[in-house]
C-alpha cells in the first residue's frame, strides 16, 4: 500500500475528475429530464412521441455503446468531441433518460385536487406548476434521485475507455507503471465507498429537510 501513499495525489486528481464528470452531467441532465417530463406530460402528441423514443432508447441500450457511439461513431459524421466532452454528454443523455420517468412519477402522485385548490385560488398553470405541483413532487423524487445520483458516480468508470483520467483511469495508469494491481484498485474501491457515502448522507439531510413541512 506505501505506493498508494505515495501516488495519492494522483489517485485524488482522478477522483476530481470523476466528481467533476458527475456533477455536470447531473446537472445537465436534471435539466433534460424536467423537459422530457413536462413534454410527455404536457406536450401534444408529436412531442410526446418524441419523448418517448428518446426515453426509450436511452434507457433500452447499455451506457456503454452510448459512449462508443458518441466518441467513436460521431467522427464519421464530422462531429468531433474531446474526450471530456463526450462523456459529460453521454452521462447526461442517459441520466436525463432515467430522470425523465422519476420526476414524471414524482409529478403524477402529486393529487389533482391541488391542481384544482391552486386554479380556484387564481394562480396561472405557470404558479400551480412552480409554487404547489413541484415541490410536493420534489419530495417524492429525491430518494429515487439520489441513487440515480450514486449510480452516475459510479458509471463514471466507464468514461475511461475514451481516455478521461478519472479515478479508474488512473488506476490503471498506475498499475501500468508498477505492475501491481491490487492495492491500486482497492484504493479507489474505497474512494468511491466513501463518495457515495457522503451523497448518500447529504442526499438524507435535504430529503429530511423536504419532509419537515409533511
Amino acid at each position: 500500500m506505501e505506493l498508494v501513499w505515495q501516488n495519492l495525489d494522483f489517485l485524488l486528481k482522478g477522483a476530481y475528475y470523476t466528481l467533476l464528470i458527475t456533477m455536470v452531467s447531473m446537472f445537465f441532465g436534471f435539466i433534460l429530464a424536467l423537459i422530457v417530463a413536462f413534454a410527455r406530460l404536457k406536450g401534444n402528441i408529436v412531442v410526446r412521441n418524441i419523448a418517448m423514443f428518446y426515453v426509450s432508447v436511452f434507457r433500452g441500450t447499455p451506457i456503454l455503446v452510448q459512449i462508443f457511439i458518441i466518441y467513436y461513431g460521431l467522427p464519421d459524421y464530422g462531429i468531433r468531441l474531446g474526450p471530456l466532452t463526450a462523456a459529460i454528454l453521454s452521462l447526461s443523455l442517459n441520466i436525463g433518460a432515467y430522470l425523465s420517468e422519476t420526476f414524471r412519477g414524482a409529478i403524477l402522485s402529486v393529487s389533482k385536487g391541488q391542481t384544482e385548490a391552486a386554479m380556484s385560488l387564481g394562480l396561472t398553470p405557470w404558479q400551480t406548476t412552480y409554487k404547489v405541483v413541484l415541490p410536493q413532487a420534489a419530495r417524492v423524487a429525491i430518494p429515487p434521485m439520489g441513487n440515480t445520483f450514486i449510480g452516475m458516480l459510479k458509471e463514471t468508470s466507464l468514461v475511461s475507455i475514451v481516455t478521461v483520467t478519472e479515478l479508474l483511469r488512473t488506476a490503471q495508469l498506475l498499475i501500468a507503471q508498477y505492475y501491481i494491481a491490487m492495492p491500486f484498485y482497492i484504493a479507489i474501491a474505497v474512494m468511491y465507498w466513501v463518495m457515495s457515502l457522503v451523497f448518500s448522507h447529504l442526499l438524507a439531510r435535504i430529503e429530511k429537510n423536504l419532509s419537515k413541512a409533511y
